[in-house]
Parts: structure tokens; sequence; C-alpha cells
């Protein structure tokens, strides 16, 4: 039997990059040889298996044979005689296929992965790349997590697996998965780089891929389409905040289905936008707590663009939402968002709209700050409205009315 440390973590550790996990790989031996060590299998379709002491994850080598169009249609083998080399071979990039032998501290490098690292290159390892449509994706989230570029032949080859479609073949779960993790990189705007040059983009969000045939006003964003503006914005934000980066890039959303001939006049997108959401999340398996900021930033964005003079109901309403939904760091996140939009263009903002968008943001931190101090069931008024709803004297509609009335009222006194 022979272990070794293998993917990721030996690549980070190249990086100077903390790892959480380490995988390993086991060559020479048997699933029961394993369990008779005390280790715990996990693994359903091939043996994986928890360390007793440290919990870390042993894969037997293996070889996979593919035997569907699905990511998950493969046939294992992990006999004893399989090699370390012949299991580099079903990795799927040379970075990811590096295994470190710890009692030698050496590591075994089969494609070159070294150098790859060393020059910040994605490159495939083997022809049976093409047998996972996943990998399509992970190298969309590694260009965004590791800020690395593609190797031109493996951009060549994602291309045609987009083209011939095997991405269909994904679950949507399994996109979200990878396209949740890339939300939480700094770099996620290299995701949407890369997924747009393969095609990906096209296929698992054609709403934000049609942002880029959308025209903007030049005065207001001189890069001219809503799709560049939306990447700015992401660049600018430069977050880690995977709620952050999802409601930026749905934000402007809405502006795919305003009215074309009124372009590049957007009215009314914001609405628009809440709806596109809403149709996203039905295709995809999306949490809803992602969902319902992305709809809230979509209904609200335009907040920084108004006047503060004018707009003091509309920070009470807002405030009122944000309490409602009881969450630390969602009033922060939303003005994340706002600031991303404001300052995701091509030129340079302007010192006066700097300070009114500044001044907005403090007035609504303020109510919001007020909302919070109000405890609405000490009031009579509120309590009395409470118990015509419990006995459906008043519905819903005007329930909300009157608690919003009460509230107004008292942030006013």
């Amino acid at each position: 039997m022979r272990i070794y440390q293998v993917g990721g973590s030996v690549r980070d550790k190249l990086l100077n990059r903390p790892c959480q996990d380490k995988d390993y790989v086991v060559v020479g031996t048997t699933e029961a040889e394993m369990l008779a060590q005390g280790f715990k299998k996990v693994g359903k379709s091939f043996p994986v298996f928890l360390h007793p002491e440290t919990k870390e994850e042993y894969a037997l080598a293996r070889k996979e044979i593919k035997i569907g169009k699905r990511h998950q249609d493969f046939r294992f083998e992990f006999t004893p005689n399989i090699t370390l080399e012949e299991d580099a071979l079903r990795r799927d990039f040379t970075c990811n296929a590096l295994y470190l032998d710890e009692e030698k501290n050496k590591i075994i490098d089969y494609h070159n992965g070294i150098a790859d690292i060393n020059n910040h290159i994605l490159r495939h390892v083997s022809e049976h790349f093409i047998e996972d449509p996943l990998r399509i994706l992970r190298m969309c989230r590694f260009a965004a997590q590791l800020d690395f570029s593609i190797a031109p032949e493996t951009m060549v080859l994602c291309k045609k697996m987009v083209q011939r479609g095997d991405l269909k073949y994904l679950s949507s779960e399994r996109i979200w998965n990878e396209l949740e993790k890339a939300l939480h990189c700094k770099s996620f705007d290299k995701f949407i780089l890369t997924a747009r040059e393969c095609g990906a983009l096209k296929e698992i969000l054609p709403e934000v891929e049609q942002l880029w045939k959308i025209p903007e006003r030049t005065d207001y964003h001189p890069e001219g389409n809503s799709g560049d503006h939306t990447l700015l914005a992401i660049q600018y934000i430069a977050t880690d905040d995977s709620y952050i980066n999802f409601a930026t890039l749905l934000h402007d959303i809405g502006k795919t289905a305003t009215n074309s001939a009124l372009w590049p006049s957007h009215k009314g997108h914001d609405i628009i936008g809440e709806k596109i959401i809403t149709s996203i999340s039905q295709r995809m398996s999306i949490p809803t707590s992602y969902i319902k900021f992305a709809k809230f930033c979509a209904l609200n964005h335009m907040l920084s663009h108004q006047k503060q003079e004018t707009i003091e109901k509309k920070l009470i309403d807002i405030a009122i939402k944000i309490h409602s939904y009881k969450q630390e760091n969602y009033l922060e996140r939303f003005i994340s968002v706002m600031r991303a939009d404001i300052h995701g263009r091509a030129r340079v903002i302007s010192k006066e709209e700097e300070k009114n968008f500044g001044a907005i943001i403090n007035k609504l931190r303020k109510i919001c700050k007020k909302v919070s101090e109000i405890k609405l069931n000490l009031y009579p008024e509120f309590k009395e409205i409470l118990q015509k709803y419990k006995k459906n004297i008043i519905n819903s509609q005007e329930f909300d009315n009157e608690k919003r009335r009460i509230i107004i009222s008292k942030i006013e006194r």
C-alpha cells in the first residue's frame, strides 16, 4: 500500500494558498484491506474512505470508463494493479494532477502541472477531459478561484463540448454548485468572462449573456452596453461575498426585456428584473435566500440614482423591508450592490454623485436603526390590528399597510 496526497491541496501548497481539506489516493491495495485498517467507506460508485482519526478522504487509485452522457455516467475500475500514472489520466487539469509523497517530501508530476502552476495556466490532462461536461464549468470556476488563464487548446476543447450540447446533461444542482463556488471568489468576473468565451454562459444563464446586446446611454455608461456595465460593477466591488456577487450580476437583468423601441432608456427595468429573477430561480436550483436578496436589489438599486430630498418615504419602505428579513448584514450587502452599480462604468464618478450617494446611505442607515428600535408589539394600535387580522376581520394587505403606517408615524415623531 502506497499513499499520496493529491489534487487541490498539493496545488495550493505550491501557490502558497490556504487549504482546508486534504485528499489522498491509495495505490496497491483493496477495499477489504482499507476496512481492516479501520477506514470507513463512504463512496457509493467507487471506494472512498474516511481516515479513522483525521476523517480525511482516501480514495483507491482508479480508471474511469464512460458509459453515458451525464456527469456521473462512469464505470470505475479500482484493482490493486492500477498505477499512479493511470490514475493521473482521469484528472481534469494538470495543476490538479499532482501527487505528494509525504514521506519523501517529493511531488510526482506526470503532466507538467508544476510548470502550468508557475505560469498560472489551466490545461486539460488528456482526451478523457471531454467525457465529463462538468469540467467546462470547473474550468470557469478555477479561472476565478486561482486567477489562471486558459490554455488555448483547452479553450478550443471546451468550446467544442459546449457546441455539441454537453452542458444539457448537467443537472441544475450541479450547475448551481459550481456557480456558487465561483460566487465566493474575489475574481468572480473571470468566471463570467471565461464562461462567455467558451459559450457556457449562454447555456446556463442566457439572461445574463443577453445583457451584452442591450445598449446603454453613453453619457451615463460610456462602456455602451449592460453586459460590460455589469462586469465593471463586479470588478469594482471585488468581493468574496457570494450574495453581493450574485445580486450584482442580476441587478440590471430587467433591461433585457424593456421596450426595445425606447432603448437606450430602460424604464421599469427594476420591476421586470424581479420577474426575470423569479423565472431563473424556477429553472435552476438556487437557494431562496439568494433569490430574495437578488430580487430586493433589482427592485431597489435605483435608489442610489435619485435625489436624497425626494425619497424619504422610499427609504422608510426599504428600511422596513430590510428589517423584516431579520438578517444582520442585509443592509450593508445592499449598499455594496448599489455602490458597485454606481461605480461600474467606464467613467469617473463625479464628486456631486458621490456626495449624493453618501447622503442617501447615511439617511438609510439612520432610518434602519430607528426601525430596528421600534418594538411593534408594544403599541396598543398595533395589538388592535393584529387581533383583527387573527380574527380575519381585515386581510393581509390591510394588515401590512397598517403596520407600515404605524412604523412611519413612529419614525416621523
